[in-house]
């Protein structure tokens, strides 16, 4: 029996792709000198490097290197998730909190869009060591999509909601993947962004 959601997707998966090239292009011109400041500004707070790259999970299970703004100090657990931490805050620098907050410190993912690793809607992109969600992801088939810069799970809870029912938003988003559901999550993640909202640093028990 054919993959019904294979069916589903396949034809949005190109149009999608294309408007991912586009619109990350036109971001990335956007933004380019606000990412020059905050780069400035993260060098100038901390010192070191003001890009941070880590690996991650993509599409159909492929590792690839995921750009952001650093946003915490060289003393932070490498391979760790922040919401792991039990001081989080404490290894968040000055400029890391307001670009967190506002989420500015995705902004390097426009790269990651641009190179197919990932694209504008989709689950959220996770660390190897997260196994216990990628077993419910890989069952669900979620693996199928590009992990994306915001997503469904995103739009209903951030942090505020558990691995597992992230899973399970992500399995929703695999099965009504479509223009006008990207639409609607392009559209509600503004205002959280600008609101801080549902964002939790570290163990909340």
């Amino acid at each position: 029996m054919k993959d019904r959601n294979r069916i589903r997707i396949y034809p949005y998966a190109v149009l999608k792709r294309l408007l991912d090239v586009a619109l990350s292009l036109f971001a990335l011109a956007l933004s380019a000198a606000p990412m020059l400041l905050i780069a400035a500004l993260i060098r100038s707070d901390s010192g070191g490097g003001a890009l941070f790259r880590q690996t991650r999970v993509g599409r159909n299970g492929r590792l690839f290197t995921c750009y952001k703004f650093r946003t915490m100090s060289s003393a932070t657990p490498a391979s760790c998730a922040t919401r792991s931490l039990d001081n989080a805050d404490s290894y968040i620098t000055r400029i890391g909190r307001f670009l967190r907050r506002t989420s500015l410190d995705e902004l390097p993912q426009l790269l990651n869009i641009l190179k197919g690793d990932m694209s504008l809607i989709g689950p959220r992109p996770l660390i190897p060591e997260e196994t216990d969600v990628h077993r419910l992801r890989a069952a669900a088939g979620v693996y199928r999509l590009r992990p994306g810069l915001t997503g469904w799970a995103q739009i209903h809870g951030r942090d505020s909601v558990s691995p597992e029912e992230k899973a399970k938003m992500d399995a929703w988003y695999l099965a009504h993947c479509s223009p006008g559901t990207d639409l609607r999550i392009l559209a509600d993640s503004i205002l959280p962004v600008l609101l801080g909202k549902d964002i939790h640093e570290g163990r909340s028990d």
